[in-house]
């Protein structure tokens, strides 16, 4: 069970990564051991999977987000598999979901421009059967955020 101090922190790690254990427990009311004990058991029990730098896409010739609905050309579990194998291992999809509704399939895949994104296409289009393809680019990014609102 997760209390206020718990949450506390996962907030503040959430916002910075980086926080040295002095500067995490200050910000939450703790002292250093205390606050590292906290976090362990936080990481242990999976509630802190990692910990990442967040790199900004455009300063690293990233700056295109598409949006990629797919509809599978078959249903078997070997295919499924399969088809979540390959797509997984692209560099470029940086989300990968299993959707309900008329799309089997979303990705959130980033590429350094359209011609960048049409190479990515004729890629995906040859690993696997699929009854169809919709992409939808996105022309501006209003919020992007990675943390979870604990509190």
């Amino acid at each position: 069970m997760l209390d206020r101090l718990d949450l506390n922190i996962l907030n503040a790690l959430q916002q910075d990564a980086a926080l040295s254990m002095a500067e995490l427990g200050a910000q939450v009311g703790l002292s250093s051991t205390p606050c590292w004990k906290r976090v362990k058991r936080l990481e242990d029990a999976g509630l802190i999977e990692r910990r990442v730098a967040i790199v900004n896409r455009a300063l690293v010739g990233l700056p295109v987000t598409v949006f990629v609905s797919i509809r599978a050309g078959q249903h078997d579990e070997n295919w499924l598999k399969r088809f979540a194998s390959v797509v997984s291992a692209l560099p470029e999809v940086q989300e990968f979901h299993r959707m309900s509704g008329d799309v089997d399939y979303l990705l959130k895949v980033v590429t350094s421009s359209i011609e960048g994104y049409d190479s990515f296409y004729k890629k995906l289009i040859g690993l696997a059967d699929l009854a169809g393809v919709s992409s939808a680019f996105s022309m501006e990014q209003i919020k992007s955020t990675t943390a979870l609102p604990l509190v």
